[in-house]
């Protein structure tokens, strides 16, 4: 990405737990700000808390605990160190670096940072202004608060996988942990928000957050409809997701294209987009649909209607025609189709290419916003495992290599 502005976090220093992606997620967005995110793993058990170092997807045939895909995607232009905090001397570093940090984020279950010393008492009293941000899946308080989740457990717990699906089928879910990706985005707002707060206030604190409830916000149309109206999301005829449920709309859903597993999703906002889109289907059939009241009373059969017209065309082909008319309408895309042909993508530099210190050149996942005068930037991919260690400890903590020798020998880092 040709930009060298990427500053607008300059200046923060985070010591970094996070894992997965709804941690790692967040940091990530700040480091590509420009703040320095120091990335910490246990040398013991090889980085393995964060279960995807070392994991697939690979760009070769090259496997090991520095070529994971998905963590190289999720820590780019983050420093990576390690350290044994069963360790007295692993705890010793790590109070030093969390007196020159800004904040400490995770997203252990809750409590595993207590256990190991350095809950947000311990880290008040190393640095009182400290900003701790938390995100587990239930938070450090209340009746669940001992449970461990993944993204699609708390979809699940949320009511969110209760929102999908199809009639006579049971509830489809969001697909690939919708709430890690999610999950992420707030933990980076939760964290800005805590930084802002201390440099206007100069306080520091701990933010709680419990991803669960970040999915409950997310079901608020239906919460409040069930809350005032008392009307269920799901009826005996079962719950079409591919319908409009609030706003009326009549066709509004996903019809089959030409080829093997093809799509296309269409939408008529009103009688007019209908009109319109019936000089294009040019069959008798649409005349019986004039009205919406009739389009919403008969749906079942409108869509095999619709779909027995789109069937016959081209996905793409078929999206160029009726975006034309000014109606609604996308091809349901398979990742090839948005990462090798969208042209979107490409001019929005959705996916930056980054260089992995083993790995070498890859794509990465890119921020979805630009800033006019201070963009993003990724340039380096995840650090391999302690692949800062002298970085961090020599200039940033005032050890020398023999220090960091020994500690290597001690097991330490």
């Amino acid at each position: 990405m040709d930009t060298v502005n990427s500053q607008a976090l300059s200046g923060f220093r985070i010591c970094d737990f996070t894992g997965q992606l709804a941690g790692a997620g967040a940091t990530k967005w700040l480091a590509s700000f420009g703040a320095q995110v120091i990335r910490i793993e246990d040398p013991v058990r090889q980085g393995r808390w964060d279960i995807l170092r070392g994991n697939e997807p690979f760009k070769d045939e090259r496997r090991g605990i520095n070529l994971g895909g998905a963590f190289n995607n999720h820590n780019t232009d983050k420093l990576g160190i390690t350290l044994n905090l069963k360790s007295e001397k692993g705890k010793e570093l790590l109070t030093k670096l969390i007196k020159v940090s800004d904040a400490v984020t995770e997203n252990f279950a809750a409590g595993v940072l207590d256990r190991l010393g350095f809950g947000y008492e311990s880290l008040k009293e190393i640095k009182p202004d400290i900003v701790y941000v938390s995100n587990c899946g239930f938070g450090h308080k209340g009746p669940y608060s001992h449970f461990k989740t993944w993204g699609p457990i708390v979809q699940a717990v949320s009511g969110l996988t209760f929102t999908s699906g199809l009639p006579e089928e049971p509830p489809a879910g969001w697909g690939y942990s919708y709430m890690d990706h999610t999950g992420g985005y707030y933990m980076a707002m939760a964290i800005l928000a805590a930084l802002l707060h201390r440099q206007n206030f100069g306080e520091g604190q701990w933010v709680d957050m419990a991803c669960t409830e970040v999915a409950v916000s997310l079901n608020g149309p239906s919460l409040l409809d069930w809350s005032v109206n008392n009307n269920p999301l799901r009826t005996e005829q079962g719950l079409n997701s591919n319908r409009s449920q609030f706003l009326q709309m009549a066709p509004h859903g996903i019809y089959p294209c030409s080829g093997e597993d093809e799509w296309i999703a269409i939408s008529c906002r009103n009688d007019q987009d209908w009109e319109s889109l019936s000089e294009i289907i040019q069959q008798d059939w649409t005349e019986h649909y004039q009205s919406l009241n009739q389009r919403l009373s008969e749906q079942d059969n409108l869509d095999k209607a619709m779909a027995s017209w789109t069937v016959g065309y081209e996905k793409h082909d078929l999206q160029f025609r009726i975006q034309a008319i000014g109606v609604p309408v996308s091809a349901v895309q398979t990742p090839e189709d948005r990462i090798d042909f969208d042209t979107s993508t490409r001019d929005f530099n959705l996916w930056p290419t980054v260089e992995h210190s083993e790995i070498g050149e890859v794509a990465v996942d890119g921020n979805p916003v630009h800033f006019s005068d201070s963009d993003w930037n990724m340039n380096s991919g995840a650090p391999c495992l302690g692949e800062d260690n002298e970085k961090v400890f020599i200039e940033i903590l005032g050890l020398s290599k023999e220090d960091i020798r020994g500690l290597k020998q001690e097991n330490v880092i």
